[in-house]
């Protein structure tokens, strides 16, 4: 259970941040939310798909990292294997909250990278943010500015009807039968029969670019469906 609380130069002066990655940091989860200005980054190395909770909630890119819950087939005993890992994950455990009308970095106290005694210094020996900490503040800065432009995003593909659910059905070296339901993706069929003033709409919006590294990202199901096998065969062995 998370327990966020306003962060704050004397309460919190001697904490220091974990920031290695492993199953032991609370990472072992399937997928992470992401944003579009992101996705150049991610489509190299992850999945980039879209669900929704509910007919009440829009449409959510997210970063696929397995198959299953609480599987992260990105994590091995040597911490994080992919050089970009998204910054939902990276910024943790700081999160953006409001203090009124201002928005002030919040941290999870419960979090497992929490310490007294090893790890990154939050702050300075006399109070200023450290430079770990600015880098934090930095990305929190982006998550905010890139999660804010969902919304926008989203908007721009459902009015070109561009979002439609997918079902991926995938066998795996020892013969067990899956499959990934219940998530979205954009048509590309659709996006091709689109005329010339919703493309360059779409273009001035900043969106076309994002549309091309998320299907472009799709490739990476092949390379998932390997990690999924070795991680099996490892099991097995």
């Amino acid at each position: 259970m998370a327990n966020p609380v306003l962060l704050n130069n004397v309460e919190h002066k001697d904490l220091r941040i974990i920031t290695r990655h492993g199953s032991d940091m609370d990472e072992s989860h399937p997928f992470v939310p992401t944003f579009a200005d992101e996705f150049r980054l991610l489509q190299a190395h992850y999945p980039i798909i879209f669900r929704k909770e509910s007919e009440a909630h829009p449409f959510e890119p997210i970063v696929l990292f397995g198959f299953e819950a609480d599987e992260n087939l990105f994590l091995n005993e040597k911490g994080w294997d992919a050089s970009t890992v998204p910054l939902l994950v990276d910024r943790l455990p700081f999160l953006i909250g409001r203090n009124g009308d201002e928005l002030m970095i919040h941290i999870d106290l419960d979090s497992p990278r929490i310490s007294k005694t090893e790890g990154e210094p939050i702050f300075l020996e006399h109070g200023g943010m450290s430079p770990y900490l600015e880098n934090v503040n930095s990305m929190l800065v982006a998550v905010h500015q890139g999660m804010d432009s969902n919304s926008h995003f989203i908007e721009a593909l459902t009015k070109h009807d561009l979002i439609e659910g997918f079902a991926l059905d995938v066998t795996l070296d020892d013969g067990s039968q899956n499959r990934l339901s219940g998530f979205y993706t954009i048509n590309e069929e659709r996006l091709a029969a689109l005329d010339d003033a919703a493309i360059a709409s779409l273009h001035k919006a900043g969106w076309l670019s994002a549309i091309y590294y998320q299907m472009a990202s799709l490739s990476n199901f092949r390379a998932l469906i390997d990690r999924k096998n070795a991680r099996r065969a490892a099991a097995r062995a």
